[in-house]
C-alpha cells in the first residue's frame, strides 16, 4: 500500500531519508516542516498529504483510495495526542490550518484555510479556554 500521509512534530517524523526534505513528494512547505521536525526543532504537530496523492486523485477520476481517510484520521489523532485537544470538542477544541503546497513555489496561487474546526459550539470552548471571548469570535 502506498503511503500518502506523513506526520511530523511532537517527536514524530514519518519520512525516511528518501522522503524527508523531498519537495517532489511532500511539497515545499511539507518538506521543510518535516525536515525541521526531524532535526529536533520545535515544530507544531501536523501532517502532509503527498503530491503523489494529488496526481493519483486526478488520474483516478477525482477520487482517492479509502486508505487515505484512515491515514488522515491517524494524522489528526497524532495532532490531538500531542496537543491534548480534540477536533470538534466543544470544551477543548483543536483548530487546524490547511495550507496548500506544491513541488515548486507558487506564491499567492493556492488557498489557506485557518481555524478549521471552529463552529458555533467550539467557539464557546475556545472563548472559555482562552479567557477572551472577543478573540474566539474574531477567529
Amino acid at each position: 500500500m502506498t503511503q500518502y500521509v506523513y506526520r511530523f512534530g511532537g517527536g514524530v517524523s514519518d519520512g525516511d531519508e528518501t522522503v524527508r526534505g523531498n519537495k517532489n513528494i511532500l511539497g515545499g512547505k511539507g518538506a521543510n516542516l518535516d525536515g525541521m521536525a526531524s532535526i529536533g526543532l520545535p515544530v507544531p504537530p501536523g501532517f502532509t498529504i503527498t503530491t503523489e496523492m494529488c496526481t493519483a486523485y486526478y488520474a483516478n477520476g477525482q477520487s482517492f483510495p479509502d486508505s487515505v481517510r484512515a491515514e488522515v484520521a491517524n494524522g489528526l489523532a497524532h495532532i490531538e495526542q500531542v496537543t491534548g485537544k480534540a477536533f470538534g470538542d466543544s470544551a477543548n477544541p483543536l483548530l487546524v490550518s490547511v495550507r496548500s503546497g506544491a513541488r515548486v513555489s507558487m506564491p499567492g496561487m493556492m488557498d489557506t484555510v485557518l481555524n478549521l474546526g471552529l463552529n458555533d459550539q467550539t467557539v464557546e470552548g475556545l472563548a472559555a479556554s482562552s479567557g477572551d471571548a472577543r478573540f474566539a469570535w474574531d477567529s
